[in-house]
């Protein structure tokens, strides 16, 4: 296609609001009348390959110069189409390799995915005029839409496929065979069409904290969190998801509010890893501790689900308000 060796591509497309890279660049292939792997393969070259990784974490300074000068776009945007831009929001420091806090893994083979690293609202979905996926469905915390009062999804309900809109073409001989991007890559079916579930909590005041993260992450108010509220929540998750014997802290929060524990655990699990249903369960939990941590804290300690020194265990750096409060269980005679 001549017009794409231009230095402005014919087709010039903006991100949408907090659209994901990967979504933008795949609006641009199809706009263009081209299949993803085409389209990448005439602009960035055979030998610069795109999609070999989880792009909408990784991308290469490449990408983002070549996106930023084809189609008009200031650096900048370019660059909050990607996870890294949580950088300092989310998670400290950006590391290319192993878990990244709060970012869902895609869990790449081969250019598959093998996780359920990508949410979807269908209602924002069957809202907008062009579908598209947003960066904050990559957020683990993010288990709802607070726009629509509902829950999300991280797989397809017809087949339980992953979400991968940029094989759509694959197994189609041509462009005009491929569905929309808002379509189930395996099976066909509409994501807009998936069922719209209600936003559910275990008692109201955490299911309040664990709203108004959801609702802070949005692309209007994302820079009002706080950073080190979102590492020490971290750590509880961690700590409910502990292999010590010893530390029960899960099963105690469940006690405390009369629910049943849904989380299975064999061997080392992250919550980037995990369901949406399981993530919700322990969000649930670990916003229940936040909304009056200290207190709730010490209640775990004296019910002997935790001790003080699980409570900073692999926690570098950590605030000095939540040291404050680990340091009141150091002596354990206390109890």
């Amino acid at each position: 296609m001549k017009g794409l060796t231009a230095p402005l591509w014919p087709i010039r497309y903006k991100p949408y609001p907090d659209e994901l890279l990967t979504s933008w660049l795949v609006r641009l292939a199809w706009g263009h009348g081209l299949k993803v792997q085409t389209f990448c393969n005439l602009v960035f070259g055979g030998q610069r390959q795109v999609w070999n990784r989880d792009v909408d974490r990784l991308a290469p300074g490449w990408l983002v110069d070549e996106l930023a000068d084809r189609t008009g776009t200031p650096r900048q945007v370019v660059y909050d189409t990607t996870l890294r831009a949580y950088e300092g929001v989310l998670y400290p420091k950006f590391r290319a390799a192993g878990t990244l806090p709060w970012i869902q893994t895609l869990m790449m083979y081969h250019r598959r995915r093998q996780g359920y690293g990508l949410q979807f609202c269908p209602a924002c979905l069957a809202e907008d005029e062009k579908p598209y996926y947003r960066k904050f469905w990559r957020v683990s915390f993010n288990t709802m839409c607070t726009r629509h009062r509902v829950m999300l999804h991280d797989r397809c309900p017809g087949c339980g496929a992953p979400v991968m809109f940029h094989r759509m073409e694959m197994g189609r001989g041509r462009f005009s065979e491929m569905g929309s991007i808002g379509g189930c890559h395996a099976c066909g079916f509409l994501l807009a069409d998936s069922p719209q579930e209600a936003i559910w909590g275990y008692e109201k005041d955490a299911l309040d904290f664990h709203v108004a993260l959801c609702r802070a992450i949005t692309v209007q108010e994302v820079q009002s969190m706080d950073l080190d509220v979102m590492r020490v929540m971290h750590q509880l998750v961690r700590l409910m998801l502990s292999r010590y014997r010893i530390v029960t802290l899960r099963q105690h929060v469940c006690r405390e509010l009369q629910v049943m524990d849904t989380v299975e655990i064999s061997g080392r699990v992250h919550l980037e890893t995990m369901s949406l249903r399981e993530r919700h369960h322990l969000l649930q939990l670990a916003s229940w501790l936040m909304v009056d941590l200290a207190r709730r804290l010490e209640g775990a300690w004296r019910a002997r689900a935790i001790r003080y020194n699980h409570m900073e265990k692999d926690f570098e750096g950590a605030p000095d308000w939540y040291r404050r409060v680990a340091d009141q269980f150091i002596d354990w005679r206390a109890r």
